[in-house]
C-alpha cells in the first residue's frame, strides 16, 4: 500500500485517535468543538436579533401610519369650518362687532 492511501485508510479508521500521540490530537479535536459550539451560538443568537429587529420595525410601522392618521384627525377637527359647525350646534354664532385692542400703560 502507498503511503497517501496507508495514511487515508488510517484517517478513516479513525487511528489518529488511538496511537500514542493521541491526546495530541484530541486536544485539536475539542478546541475546534468549542469553537464549532461558540460559533452555533452566536449565529442563534444573531437570527434572533434579526428576528427582533424586523418585529420592532413592524410595530414602528404600524405606530407611523397610527400618528399619521390621529394628525390627520386632529388638522380635520381644528378646521375653522368645523369649529364654526360645532359653535353654531351649541348655539354660539360669531361676533358681530370686531375685537378692540386693550392697551395697558403703567404710570410710575
Amino acid at each position: 500500500m502507498s503511503k497517501v492511501k496507508k495514511g487515508v485508510y488510517d484517517f478513516l479508521r479513525g487511528s489518529f485517535l488511538t496511537d500514542e500521540s493521541a491526546f495530541k490530537n484530541w486536544r485539536i479535536i475539542i478546541f475546534v468543538v468549542i469553537l464549532l459550539l461558540v460559533m452555533i451560538s452566536s449565529a442563534h443568537r444573531a437570527d434572533k436579533k434579526v428576528i427582533t429587529i424586523s418585529e420592532l420595525n413592524k410595530k414602528k410601522r404600524e405606530l407611523r401610519a397610527e400618528y399619521v392618521d390621529t394628525g390627520t384627525i386632529l388638522m380635520r377637527m381644528k378646521m375653522e369650518s368645523n369649529i364654526r359647525a360645532k359653535a353654531k350646534e351649541r348655539g354660539l354664532k360669531p361676533s358681530l362687532t370686531p375685537p378692540k385692542k386693550i392697551k395697558v400703560t403703567i404710570k410710575q
